[in-house]
């Protein structure tokens, strides 16, 4: 045995002293003086079966190259030529005389058993394409590498090294047409070689333009086969005029067998990899809407490692009078089916959240979902309701990271309270907590893949969190400008960074949601307790007109005491007292009547002989939009109308 890899120390022996005359894979080589391949594992090394060739010599052979496969099937027609490329070399250059130096022959040959596992290992276009790059250029002194795929009758370039940009545009899409060297090869289904420029310009004229634009003296078209059809092919440029021997070219034949090999896998993991990726920001939502008490700035970061697809999702969503929901989820797992599941949840939210449920309840309803899912489902989930005139904001959390708060002068903290279970495996009522808020705040919030590692916890990684938000909030003043998100964004891109500095080896994905929330200016808002009798219709158009007056919104008097007259109205002849009025004056002129019953107010259509049951139909009709929100204690109909 002159030379081994990839043996077991202690059954190497085995192969240190063979003769010729033994029933082994080598000897029979030896004696054919051709390849073998024999199946099952004769010399107790744990292989599948074995593949001997002759190491040529200058006479008769000079020993046997020996390859250990994990398989027992025969080598394939591309994998036989590799092998027989490399045998010539290793018999020529690394044994082929005493004190000889290898040469580059066992160069290419230890290049080549790296651009193997290279392949094997390859999972995207992109790997594909450096490994050749890394392994090919350098043994063979190439200086230029593109990758083409038929697709439509056009050669789509889709990778390459060594090229400038402008030169690829001009290559990319290109038509395959006859008179070209890529019609040649894709149509024979065999290699092309050209050693100079004026040999290239003698046999396709056709081609002036674009061989006047490369930098490249000689080239190497190589077709790549997969799955017995051409798929493209490959071409290996040399910045000199430069020939190819007959060993050279079988080993660039053998090679680009490989390389389509490698590179239909990686096409079609690529294909897969954007539809799943495709369907997560289809999932996820586009834009945040900027409201008038929060705008928002928010990252999803798939996992480095594994699927890059997964259930974490965020959402910012507008209530009347104001208010915003913040959400942010994880459904536990990675893939297509966590996904979907995510989306389903995220639109379930998104339904409750317009039918102004608190968060308990919402979390109620929330957790059948999951729980209807399956026994193997669950998620985390925190939703909170930022109301900017109360100056609260109310949350649920279902086994969830807490939110951080961020105020304005730098202080940053997060709460502790105790979260309820994983939706999925909890059991109702959910807890609600509460905080109180500043003029302006940040509200932060996460999933654990953004504080928990391998190493570190989830307290360990809240802590680095609130950290790494002083600093940032100590460098830029996001208090500054309400409606610039330029600084949430880079406060996003500095959170991301600290906490996950090596992407690529992350095992979950990362969800962030960072909302700058403003509260309501005590002068835009405007109150009023009613008694429960028919006189708090006419006090109601009154007070009415007197606040619009001095809001500057004469215009929307009339409208206005139309509609503050037809909810003060109801709630005396359906509902219970006590009765309040409110306005709020923001982006538009919300009008709010609270009472003391939870009797749903509903639309109906009555009969040209009904003296009543029109009143809803009004408001709606002289309204942008109209709903209504229950309390503990009652409920609240409200109007919206836009500003002149």
């Amino acid at each position: 045995m002159a030379a081994a890899t990839g043996l077991p120390r202690a059954r190497a022996g085995q192969w240190a002293d063979l003769s010729d005359e033994q029933d082994v894979p080598p000897a029979h080589a030896l004696r054919r003086g051709d390849a073998v391949f024999v199946a099952g594992d004769q010399l107790g090394m744990g292989a599948a079966g074995t593949v001997a060739v002759p190491l040529p010599g200058a006479d008769e052979s000079a020993g046997v190259l020996s390859v250990l496969i994990a398989q027992p099937c025969e080598p394939k027609e591309a994998e036989w030529s590799l092998l027989h490329a490399l045998a010539g070399w290793a018999g020529e250059h690394a044994f082929g005389g005493a004190g000889e130096p290898p040469g580059p022959g066992l160069e290419r040959s230890v290049r080549m058993s790296e651009l193997t596992v290279a392949l094997a290992e390859a999972v995207t276009s992109r790997d594909v394409v450096r490994a050749v790059a890394e392994s090919v250029l350098p043994p063979f002194g190439a200086d230029g590498l593109v990758f083409q795929l038929l697709e439509g009758g056009r050669l789509n370039v889709v990778g390459a090294a060594g090229y400038p940009p402008e030169f690829l545009s001009l290559l990319d899409g290109m038509p395959l047409v006859a008179h070209t060297p890529m019609q040649d090869v894709l149509v024979a289904r065999v290699p092309r070689f050209v050693a100079t420029r004026a040999e290239m310009l003698g046999r396709y004229p056709t081609l002036r333009h674009v061989s006047a634009s490369s930098p490249m003296q000689a080239w190497a078209f190589l077709p790549m086969i997969a799955s017995r059809r051409v798929i493209g092919l490959c071409v290996m440029a040399f910045s000199k005029p430069r020939s190819f021997s007959v060993e050279e070219r079988t080993l660039l034949t053998a090679l680009s067998g490989l390389v389509g090999q490698s590179l239909e896998r990686a096409r079609l993991y690529d294909l897969e990899h954007a539809r799943a990726r495709e369907l997560q920001r289809g999932l996820l939502p586009r834009t945040l809407p900027r409201l008038p008490a929060a705008s928002a700035a928010a990252r999803y970061l798939p996992a480095g490692r594994g699927e890059e697809v997964g259930g974490d999702w965020y959402d910012l969503i507008p209530l009347s009078a104001d208010r915003a929901a913040l959400v942010i989820g994880d459904v536990m797992g990675h893939g297509i089916a966590e996904a979907a599941t995510m989306g389903r949840l995220r639109t379930a939210v998104r339904t409750l959240a317009d039918l102004e449920m608190p968060p308990d309840e919402l979390f109620t309803r929330l957790n059948d979902l999951v729980s209807d899912l399956g026994e193997d489902f669950y998620a985390t989930c925190l939703y909170a309701v930022f109301d900017p005139v109360a100056r609260t904001c109310s949350y649920s959390m279902a086994g969830h990271p807490p939110p951080v708060v961020v105020q304005p002068d730098g202080t940053v903290h997060s709460p502790d309270p105790t979260p309820d279970p994983p939706l999925g495996a909890a059991k109702p009522p959910f807890a609600t907590h509460q905080l109180r808020l500043s003029d302006e705040s940040l509200l932060v919030l996460c999933t654990d893949g953004l504080v928990e590692s391998a190493s570190r916890d989830t307290d360990q990684g809240m802590a680095q969190l609130r950290r790494v938000l002083t600093e940032a909030t100590a460098d830029t003043n996001c208090f500054a400008a309400a409606e610039d998100l330029g600084c949430l964004e880079e406060l996003c891109d500095r959170v991301v960074s600290a906490l996950l500095p090596d992407r690529e080896q992350t095992t979950d994905d990362a969800g962030l949601l960072i909302v700058h929330t403003r509260c309501t200016p005590a002068h835009d808002v405007a109150s009023l307790d009613l008694p429960y009798d028919p006189r708090a219709a006419g006090r109601a158009r009154e007070y009415t007109r007197e606040q619009l007056d001095a809001w500057g919104l004469e215009d929307l008097a009339l409208t206005t005491e139309l509609l503050v007259s037809e909810l003060i109205g109801n709630a005396v002849r359906h509902a219970k007292g006590p009765i309040r009025l409110r306005l709020l004056r923001s982006r538009c002129l919300t009008c709010e009547v609270y009472d003391g019953s939870l009797t749903t107010p509903r639309i109906r259509h009555p009969s040209h002989t009904d003296e009543g049951g029109r009143g809803l139909q009004l408001v709606a009709a002289l309204s942008r939009r109209w709903g209504a929100r229950y309390l503990h204690d009652g409920k609240c109909i409200w109007t919206e109308q836009d500003l002149p």
